[in-house]
């Protein structure tokens, strides 16, 4: 029995042993297969370098201001009685926009009118008389005086009555209208909002090192991606002091706006030629890999595999500087050299000598100057 047992043990000892030996070499298979696994080329598109000149610019963002703009609001308190405008009309200085209920001031006139009259009867009558040595000069003085308050009345009436037509202060495009027919205004209540918007402001801030560089009469481009417009002007005016939080100097330059396209309020972009233009390489904003240490791209080159030997078309990390954008553009100033192909797009699948495919069918954008609808 014991033998019987003994037997056993050993064939089972013998069977387990080859099992073992078997996935031990099925392990080593699989370790010699992994040590030549090449993973599959990433897919990227790509963009050759190819040096260009820009000027030499600094944008900076900036907001429309219009040239005049107020609040149309009511004089003195009273019920609308006529309204002369609609929303978002042109009207010229001195039209007429709203008129205020007038009829107890006119009454008020009428009454006033007759007291003026007769006392201006009087008035000529006593000074007869008083030529005549008739009357006492002490009632020519009082018919005098009645004679003078009752016309400044007539006057002080008068200007309240006109006081309650409200008119344009000067021309330009008119905003929501923000009263109703019968409605009644306190003073000083909102009517419509008035804009002169040709020409325009825009207002910016600069660095305080860049203030040499900004004089009356200098150049500047204005742009809004929002409406595709440009607009070219000149600085006209710049702040006194410096903003002791932010260092930055406010500037303002005037604009001509044509067809009113920049409203008040609205934000832009503002381009200042400063210096001589430079020479740079400029690529896609996806072509750049941002990091802390530096900014890079991946240049396209042939690359040899270690192990193999073989050749294959690979990607190298390159560090660059960058100084500037322009639209979808970045500029590269350093790092590249004419022709260098470099990925446009897909660098955060790939890292310093992965293999790469390149398919350039569908290229990230390059424009320098995008149309809104490219945005």
């Amino acid at each position: 029995m014991a033998k019987r047992m003994f037997v056993m043990l050993i064939m089972v000892g013998i069977l387990v042993g080859g099992l073992g030996f078997v996935k031990y070499r099925q392990v080593q298979a699989a370790i010699a297969m992994g040590s030549h696994f090449a993973p599959p080329p990433t897919s990227v598109t790509t963009v050759v370098a190819r040096k260009q000149t820009w000027p030499s610019t600094f944008t900076v963002v900036g907001t429309a201001e219009a040239i005049r703009g107020v609040t149309v609001s009511a004089d003195l308190p009273g019920t609308v009685d006529k309204i002369h405008f609609e929303s978002g009309q042109w009207v010229h200085e001195g039209d007429v926009l709203v008129e205020l209920d007038t009829r107890q001031e006119r009454a008020q006139l009428a009454n006033v009118e007759a007291q003026r009259d007769l006392a201006q009867i009087n008035y000529g009558r006593l000074e007869q008389l008083v030529k005549e040595g008739v009357t006492a000069k002490s009632e020519y003085d009082t018919a005098t005086a009645n004679q003078k308050a009752t016309a400044a009345q007539v006057g002080e009436i008068r200007a309240t009555i006109a006081r309650k037509t409200i008119h344009a202060p000067f021309s330009g495009v008119l905003g929501l209208r923000q009263v109703n027919l019968g409605q009644y205004l306190a003073a000083g209540a909102a009517i419509v909002s008035l804009q002169s918007l040709n020409p325009i402001y825009a207002d910016f801030g600069i660095p305080q090192q860049a203030l040499p560089q900004m004089t009356i009469g200098h150049r500047v481009r204005v742009t809004n991606n929002g409406t595709g417009v440009a607009l070219d002007g000149k600085i006209t005016a710049l702040d006194s002091v410096v903003d002791e939080k932010t260092r930055n100097i406010q500037v303002q330059a005037t604009l001509s706006n044509p067809g009113n396209k920049v409203r008040p309020g609205m934000f832009v972009e503002v381009e200042l030629p400063l210096g001589t233009p430079r020479e740079v390489f400029p690529l896609p904003a996806s072509a750049i890999n941002y990091a802390p240490y530096g900014d890079s791209v991946f240049v396209v080159t042939d690359l040899k595999d270690p192990k193999t030997g073989s050749t294959y078309r690979g990607v190298r990390q390159q560090v660059v500087k960058i100084d500037g954008t322009k639209g979808d553009q970045v500029a590269i100033v350093s790092g590249l050299n004419p022709g260098d192909e470099v990925v446009s797009a897909g660098v955060f699948r790939i890292r310093n000598g992965a293999p790469i495919q390149i398919n350039n069918k569908i290229q990230p954008g390059n424009n320098p100057n995008p149309h809104p609808e490219d945005n």
